[in-house]
């Protein structure tokens, strides 16, 4: 009686709390709590993040974990919770959604005594502590690492010297640490009606080029990067690529660029020789199944030894090259021929200029990888005394080239920034200050300028006035290439009127009745005939264009004369015949529309000759009276309002009253020397001989069947 009357004394002195102490009593978890239990909580985010830990609410010594479940807490995913609990033995704790346990870190060990558990945070979830007194819980929300992102601002910018720049805008939450330009083979226009096998398929040599780019920090979250990338060695260089730019941040998130299709840039060669060798490269390169085309023409080009190879170590390495094309048993030794050739271009084309080049770009290359990976100073230091001294050998190269080959030089155009021995001095004196200072990102910067300027540098000459032959230059390299293109067209047309004339005989020998007389299928020529549409359009906008810069009109008031005035009327019969040509070819009549592209062929070459004499007469013997000369045009520039020379630019005399005209003469006539002779060179461009049944060329190599 005693004990219920207990009973009923404690329940109801209890009041509202007596149901809660009523459970306590079969509660085994929170019945007992050490006096010196302690818990803590937090969550560490992923370094790269840069985010401070978030501190959750714990259990200290004498304290009871509070009921509930608090806010939900946001972290980066991939964060880490870690709970570690001391005074008592067995941490109890239950996840739920996407919280994962983690291994131990064994670089931190807990204290002695306490007990840790880790748990990665990939999704919302909650994590639940048992033992506390009541159950303590917190509640998780992960926000993603977003991927990267990387755009083009601009078109990519071809430089001078063959190499490509890139300008670039990145962005990300946490930061760019990676970014990649990947290069991939621009596949062929399928053409209605034709399919290509598999094995017919290109089999390159080399892969398609890839390279990393710069950022504007070593962890870029926005900003604007600018790259400059050499590829004319490389054997894709002339190639038509889709470019893509990539984008990867620390957590190995990546991000891609919209696709964008170009030619990616290539050397320019002047000397014919080293051109055919680099186009003979280039097929080799991108097509190893083409070996045997490549080593015809290579023994082509040894066919006159004093015409093409007058020095005998060039003629030797060509047949040296040749004889290792032709005994090769394996891509790698197709590879090494690859490399030759490109070797033996070089060394034609500009001695060791191009080795002093490719020293200068290894030197810059070296101090970038340097400044982003944080070299020592002593190793800055070296490397800075490496490119002051290929930057000098590079220099004296170009000067030794220039006074070999005075005809090198570009025009100097007053609108173009002038570079001087001192200013080259100052921006590496400041590049080593930067660098050396801790001042990395900027000390990037300023060699990505340099590097800028060394691409688009281009040796010159005081007083060489280049305006006007350079666009006559563009204008004759645009003629020429389609000169090439006709010749090509004409070549085609024929070999298709063979062939249809080939298989109606084939039927009239298994005694099928003739289709008839007409000339051909006009659908077995469509593509041809938009080939000779799109050559004769763009005929249409050069007509244009040198119209718009006065050159190929009329002049002394002849008018219209044929082919006696320079230039004459002959693009316009050019364009005349390839417009027969186009509707000959809709027609399916081969041998019509061979004819009109053999006139449109003869047009053009006499147009050109006609514009190189238009080039003499406005060079040498000046626009006529009434009108200012070049020379005359450079002197005004040269005075102030009040005719007075200005000296800021030039030193010397005055500029009214030199004797102008001698030099440009003789250029002009050098000019007009070089047209004449490529345009009798039977190996080049828009003609061709047989030898043997081998058609010869300095791009292509085609077998004739001889019975044609």
């Amino acid at each position: 009686m005693l004990v219920l009357l207990l009973v009923a004394v404690s329940f109801v002195s209890a009041g509202g709390d007596r149901m809660r102490r009523i459970a306590a009593a079969f509660d085994w978890h929170s019945a007992v709590v050490p006096t010196n239990y302690r818990l803590d909580a937090w969550v560490s985010p992923p370094v790269y993040t840069g985010r401070a830990p978030v501190i959750l609410p714990g259990v200290r010594p004498g304290e009871t974990a509070q009921a509930g479940i608090p806010a939900a807490v946001t972290v980066p995913a991939g964060s880490v919770l870690v709970i570690r609990a001391s005074g008592q033995s067995g941490l109890d704790v239950s996840v739920t959604g996407g919280l994962v346990e983690a291994a131990p870190d064994a670089a931190v060990k807990p204290p002695a005594g306490a007990e840790e558990r880790r748990f990665t945070v990939k999704e919302r979830g909650t994590a639940t502590v048992r033992g506390t007194g009541h159950d303590l819980a917190w509640s998780f929300v992960a926000t993603p690492d977003r991927a990267p992102t990387i755009a083009l601002t601009k078109d990519p910018e071809p430089q001078a010297r063959g190499a490509l720049q890139l300008t670039y805008k990145v962005d990300d939450d946490y930061g760019v640490v990676e970014a990649r330009a990947t290069v991939a083979a621009k596949p062929p226009a399928a053409q209605p009606g034709v399919s290509t096998p598999p094995d017919a398929a290109p089999r390159p040599l080399f892969d398609p080029p890839e390279t990393p780019l710069s950022l504007p920090q070593a962890r870029t979250r926005a900003g604007v990067g600018q790259t400059t990338k050499d590829f004319t060695e490389n054997p894709w260089a002339g190639a038509e690529v889709t470019l893509t730019l990539t984008a990867k941040d620390e957590a190995g998130n990546e991000g891609r660029s919209a696709p964008i299709d170009l030619r990616l840039p290539e050397r320019l060669f002047v000397k014919p020789l080293a051109r055919a060798l680099i186009e003979q490269r280039r097929i080799l390169a991108l097509d190893a199944d083409r070996r045997d085309t490549v080593a015809v023409a290579l023994d082509a080009l040894a066919i006159a030894p004093d015409r093409f190879t007058p020095e005998a170590g060039t003629y030797v390495g060509l047949r040296s090259i040749f004889y290792t094309l032709v005994r090769a048993k394996s891509d790698e030794q197709l590879r090494d021929v690859v490399r030759e050739l490109w070797a033996m271009a070089t060394q034609i084309e500009d001695g060791t200029v191009s080795d002093a080049e490719q020293r200068l770009r290894n030197a810059q290359e070296a101090l970038r990888q340097a400044l982003e990976r944080g070299a020592s100073e002593e190793e800055i230091k070296k490397l800075m005394e490496e490119l002051r001294a290929a930057m000098q050998q590079f220099m004296q190269a170009l000067a030794e080239e220039l006074r070999k080959n005075p005809q090198m030089a570009r025009p100097l155009d007053r609108n173009t920034r002038e570079l001087r021995s001192q200013d080259l001095q100052s921006m590496l004196d400041r590049l080593e200050q930067l660098a050396r200072s801790g001042a990395r990102d900027a000390a990037r910067a300023l060699l990505d300028q340099l590097q800028s300027m060394m691409e688009n540098l281009q040796m010159a000459r005081p007083g060489q006035q280049g305006d006007m032959d350079d666009e006559m230059m563009q204008a004759l390299d645009e003629l020429g290439d389609m000169i090439r293109k006709q010749q090509q067209l004409r070549d085609r047309t024929f070999q298709q009127g063979q062939d249809q004339r080939g298989q109606r005989g084939q039927r009239g020998r298994r005694g099928q009745p003739p289709e008839g007389e007409q000339p051909g299928d006009p659908g077995d020529y469509s593509q041809l005939q938009q080939n000779q549409q799109a050559l004769r359009d763009q005929l249409k906008k050069l007509m244009e264009q040198l119209k718009q810069k006065g050159f190929g009109q009329p002049q002394d008031g002849k008018g219209d004369q044929g082919g006696d005035q320079p230039g004459g009327d002959q693009f316009g019969r050019a364009e005349e015949s390839m417009g027969d040509a186009t509707g000959e070819l809709g027609q399916g009549n081969a041998d019509g529309a061979v004819d009109s592209q053999g006139r449109a062929l003869d047009a053009l070459r006499k147009g050109a000759q006609g514009l190189a004499q238009q080039l003499q007469q406005q060079m040498g013997q000046g626009p006529g009276p009434g009108q200012p000369g070049r020379g005359q045009a450079r002197a005004q520039q040269d005075t102030d309002p009040l005719g007075r020379p200005l000296r800021g630019r030039d030193y010397g005399d005055d500029t009214t009253v030199k004797v102008p005209g001698e030099i440009d003469v003789q250029r002009a006539r050098r000019i007009l020397e070089e047209l004449r002779r490529r345009f009798a060179d039977p190996l080049r461009p828009g003609s061709w001989v047989l030898f043997n049944g081998i058609r010869v060329g300095d791009v292509t190599t085609v077998r004739i069947d001889p019975d044609a």
